[in-house]
């Protein structure tokens, strides 16, 4: 028996645990494991929540940091390790079916708030600890004789067991007393540190007032302040503190001593810097990321009259092939040298490059004379791929398509210029590639195009302007045909025949993906009828037809009702039908997204996982969703193609193959071009398969003369 998945609430529990297990040995509290691993069971809700939500709250990153120091993780370790945990396991465990690369950006924004509600909690709670040591030092110095030996002891004993550094000097700067904690944060003995001057104490990184407002201090113009100070220490490294120097004065209210506060925040600030470069920084190459690039094209759009700015838009031409050639290792080390090339080809001021994701960059230039300098910044760029990159003892080439958009400041905003730099790029792509283009109004005709398209879908299927092509699928071990997946198309009045990729994402956008959905299910249902009707008096298995769903259609309520009602109207049994969910889709499902296909398929009707191998999903959770067909994407084949084979290919189709039939799963094969494929596909045992090497789609006439000439031979 198959024990059910773990829902949200056991992942989040289970990361609670881990989070308490690598925090709690450096934790200040009485609580034991269990008790605090309750404690942050809320807190790590609070971070599921915020990562999930639908615009980024980073005041609860910083509730949660301020949450900790109450809950006496004051330790830095304490800090570093919750970091670290949610770094590595929040997205893993609460980040649902998100889009991954957004998923970590937003987690690393999560731990950036984090850190600074952290920090301003010790903060708060250390200025609190100053001010009781700095009245219990003014009250050492204010009691009467009779109390005096009482007071110093108490004083010394606040003095010495405080876990910020304290020192006393007189008003020339003369050290007088420091205790173990200032000790250990200089590095230095006693009598070396009192040997010092507090005025020698000045550095690089002191703020203009630091020095001014020491002196109206010691004059007695100001009772204290605080600000942020650096020290050198003696091993050449710096000590960051959160510096508070307060006045004592004697019984007739003269300036008599100065009093010294300092808190330790080198960690911290290093912690603060490092994710901030991680929060505006590519993991992979180093260079800028989109929100630091966003942030730098904002400010170069808002500069004053006179300034302009120029965008280079690339993305690298055929990187698709590399990864699926040579694996995702390869495309990583190719993305590297890309950049490092990037790079030098950006050194003028003004200038930058940064890194959108994927194999997309960004160079941007900025200045009075954009118009030329933009240009020749694209021409450096072109000439930097030209040389050969070798990966994995292979030479390969490397062309890209460039984008550009120049114009004045002040004129568009940033998503409106990224957006024209996009579609110039493809603009690019599409005359051949290796090439730069400027963005001129025709780019802009095209994106009404695309959203007059939009806005005609709805209208588009009451009009009638929709129907379907079929592409046989074919059984490898005989060559018989076996059914056909269903492939709808646009007949558009103005722009002719159009494929689903050009409307099936905006009918997605739209919500029409229901109602056209529901009409691609009952006109190929009743196709599927016609065909056995056809085929009554043929000894041959009756024909199965293949209908894609898409995630929209996956989480609609009416989903299993309107499939069991098609059936039922058309006479057509569970059995004709099967439906492709792809990989994607089912990335992290949860039992109620299930619950609906599971339905069906105790039905009797298929479901074909669709572009297996395209997506993240674990291959041992194939064994709880309810598929019965596994459909290889193309890109496992591709190889295929030419002899010999890629061996490590052949290994992964071969290892999958048997895995699927251990599962009782059959696999079909999408993308089969040649007949050496088809014969290598069969070799390795998989079941049925589709492709131009058996017919093209088309109509259903044809799809019946193949199967009829299959049946009789």
């Amino acid at each position: 028996m198959i024990a059910e998945p773990d829902g949200p609430e056991d992942r989040l529990r289970r990361f609670a645990t881990i989070w308490s297990r690598a925090v709690f040995p450096v934790t200040s509290t009485s609580s034991t494991r269990p008790e605090f691993e309750e404690l942050l069971l809320p807190l790590a809700r609070r971070l599921s929540e915020a990562l999930l939500a639908r615009a980024f709250d980073a005041d609860t990153g910083k509730a949660v940091g301020a949450a900790l120091v109450d809950a006496h993780c004051t330790d830095p370790e304490a800090l570093s390790r919750t970091l670290d945990c949610v770094d590595a396991y929040l997205v893993l465990y609460c980040g649902g079916d998100g889009d991954p690369e957004d998923l970590r950006a937003r987690c690393a924004r999560l731990q950036h708030a984090m850190a600074a509600g952290f920090a301003r909690a010790l903060r708060e709670r250390t200025l609190a600890e100053q001010e009781a040591i700095a009245q219990a030092a003014l009250q050492a110095q204010g009691v009467v004789a009779q109390a005096l030996h009482a007071s110093e002891a108490r004083f010394r004993a606040v003095f010495e067991g405080a876990a910020i550094g304290i020192g006393m000097a007189d008003l020339e700067g003369n050290i007088l007393q420091v205790n173990g904690a200032l000790l250990r944060m200089f590095g230095l003995s006693e009598q070396t540190l009192r040997s010092r001057n507090v005025r020698e104490w000045t550095h690089p990184d002191d703020a203009p007032q630091t020095w001014r407002l020491y002196d109206e201090l010691v004059r007695g113009e100001r009772e204290h302040y605080h600000l942020e100070k650096a020290f050198h220490r003696p091993d050449g490294t710096v000590l960051w503190t959160n510096l508070t120097v307060s006045l004592l004065r004697d019984a007739d209210g003269n300036p008599q001593y100065q009093l010294a506060l300092m808190e330790d925040t080198t960690e911290r600030r290093l912690l603060n810097l490092r994710l901030r470069y991680e929060a505006t920084h590519d993991a992979l190459t180093g260079l800028p990321n989109r929100t630091f690039f966003f942030e730098r094209l904002e400010k170069a759009l808002s500069a004053g009259e006179g300034q302009r700015f120029g965008l280079c838009y690339l993305d690298l031409d055929g990187f698709k092939t590399v990864n699926d050639s040579l694996g995702h290792a390869a495309g990583d080390r190719l993305l590297v040298e890309v950049a490092d090339r990037l790079q030098s080809c950006a050194t003028a001021p003004g200038e930058m490059v940064a890194r959108l994701g994927g194999d997309e960059f960004v160079a941007l230039t900025t200045g009075p004379d954009t118009q030329h300098e933009v240009d020749e910044l694209a021409a450096r760029i072109m000439n930097a791929l030209l040389a050969p990159i070798s990966v994995d003892g292979r030479e390969l080439t490397v062309r890209g398509s460039i984008g550009i958009v120049e114009g004045p400041a002040g004129e568009r905003s940033p998503a409106e210029v990224l957006r024209s730099a996009d579609i110039t790029m493809y603009r690019a792509k599409s005359a051949g590639g290796n090439r730069f283009e400027l963005a001129d109004p025709e780019a802009d005709a095209r994106a009404i195009t695309r959203h007059g398209l939009t806005t005609a879908l709805p209208t588009a299927l009451e009009r009638g302007e929709f129907f379907i092509e079929y592409q046989p699928l074919v059984h490898l071990g005989d060559g018989s045909v076996r059914g056909a997946e269903a492939l709808v198309r646009w007949l558009h009045p103005q722009h002719g025949v159009l494929g689903p990729d050009r409307f099936i994402p905006l009918a997605e956008h739209t919500g029409l993906i229901v109602p056209l959905g529901r009409w691609v299910l009952e006109q190929s249902v009743r196709q599927a009828r016609e065909w056995r009707a056809l085929r009554g008096g043929v000894e041959a298995g009756p024909l199965r037809i293949n209908v894609n769903l898409s995630p929209c259609q996956l989480t609609h309520p009416g989903l299993v009702q309107d499939t069991v009602d098609i059936l039922e109207r058309t006479g057509v049994a569970p059995d004709a039908l099967c439906l492709e969910v792809t990989e994607s889709a089912l990335i992290g499902a949860d039992d109620d997204l299930l619950k609906p296909l599971r339905r069906l398929a105790e039905m009797g009707v298929d479901i074909a996982l669709d572009d297996f191998g395209t997506g993240y999903s674990n291959l041992a959770n194939l064994r709880r969703l309810p598929v019965s067909i596994l459909k290889l994407d193309r890109s496992f084949t591709q190889s295929m193609q030419q002899f010999p084979a890629d061996p490590v290919d052949l290994k992964i189709v071969e290892g999958i193959v048997s895995l699927a039939h251990s599962l009782d799963l059959a696999v079909t094969v999408e993308g089969v071009e040649t007949g050496a494929q088809a014969e290598q596909l069969r070799i390795l045992g998989c079941d049925t398969a589709q492709g131009w090497y058996y017919a093209r789609p088309g109509p259903p006439e044809r799809l019946h003369e193949l199967a009829l000439v299959d049946a009789t031979g």
